[in-house]
């Protein structure tokens, strides 16, 4: 009978590994509230605070942003776009250091950094932005922290995905969603050169999901939202976000070189193409990770017998 005690079903997966907010989670959604209002002001505050949580990376990347444009000593023996290419690997492996992301959400960041970066190189060269500071850490005239902005939009959707035990519902068949984002990214290499597609990779987005539906939990029940809506506020977060770091000067477009002034609205339609290739990333990487633990287990079983 002590021998049975220790055995784990062949069916039970790998436990995902905890991180620090694991624990501060636990406790918030153990709160019970006797009143309905007070239970919906908590959640509402849960929500917002889950949300911060998952801007961490973020959050961090567009404060450096912001501190080194205000007060990097000009005499500073490196370049602040160098120097901003080591906080961010600092920021990185100090959140891995101290369990605040887990490995799978590091690997989504070093993913979206190589996506993004060959990005930028050709947008950079065909005129649509510059950087403008100098630095020895660029490929191609880009420097290398670029990369990270672009992994800040995937790091928040994989931690919201995690933080909020996200499921879609209605989820088109995969290989729709995958062919989307790849002409979705292909479109922002053509436009240049072809005509601009966007509109019908709107219409198609629309199409494709129209019945999808994002189901996660923010408190104690689950709750539901219409993934289309659900693009709407993050692409707009990221327009106020890129204003923020136009402001820094960490990149201008060629309306800003002779004085700063807001991103154009109509990069939001921009953003709204960005999500839908991050969150089809996201999830094929949860698709991998599912695929591998039942591969596991499949040889698990075969060994047994």
């Amino acid at each position: 009978m002590g021998l049975t005690l220790g055995l784990i079903p062949e069916d039970t997966p790998a436990p995902a590994p905890r991180t620090r907010f694991a624990g501060v989670r636990d406790r918030l959604e153990s709160l019970r509230f006797e009143r309905l209002w007070q239970a919906w002001t908590f959640e509402f505050l849960l929500f917002g605070f889950k949300q911060g949580w998952a801007c961490l990376f973020g959050a961090l990347m567009l404060a450096a942003l912001l501190v080194t444009h205000l007060w990097y000593p000009p005499a500073a023996p490196i370049a602040r776009y160098d120097a901003l290419v080591i906080i961010a690997v600092l920021i990185q492996l100090g959140m891995l250091a101290c369990r605040l992301e887990t490995p799978a959400e590091a690997r989504v960041i070093i993913a979206f950094h190589i996506v993004g970066t060959v990005m930028e190189i050709f947008k950079v060269h065909v005129g649509s932005w510059a950087y403008s500071e100098a630095g020895l850490l660029k490929i191609a005239g880009v420097p290398l922290f670029s990369g990270f902005m672009y992994a800040a939009v995937g790091s928040y959707i994989a931690r919201i995905w995690r933080i909020f035990d996200i499921e879609p519902l209605h989820y088109p068949p995969r290989w729709q969603p995958v062919l989307l984002a790849t002409l979705i990214y292909a479109n922002f290499f053509g436009h240049h050169f072809l005509p601009d597609m966007r509109w019908l990779l709107f219409a198609a987005t629309a199409v494709i999901f129209r019945r999808t539906w994002f189901v996660f939990r923010p408190y104690r029940a689950d709750r539901r939202m219409p993934i289309l809506l659900g693009f709407l506020p993050v692409a707009l977060f990221i327009w106020f976000a890129e204003n923020l770091a136009t402001f820094s000067h960490a990149w201008l477009y060629p309306s800003q070189v002779g004085g700063w002034s807001l991103v154009p609205i109509t990069k939001l339609g921009a953003w709204l193409l960005l999500m839908i290739i991050s969150f089809v990333l996201v999830a094929s990487l949860h698709d991998m990770e599912r695929l591998s633990a039942t591969t596991t287990r499949h040889r698990s079983r075969g060994t047994a017998r």
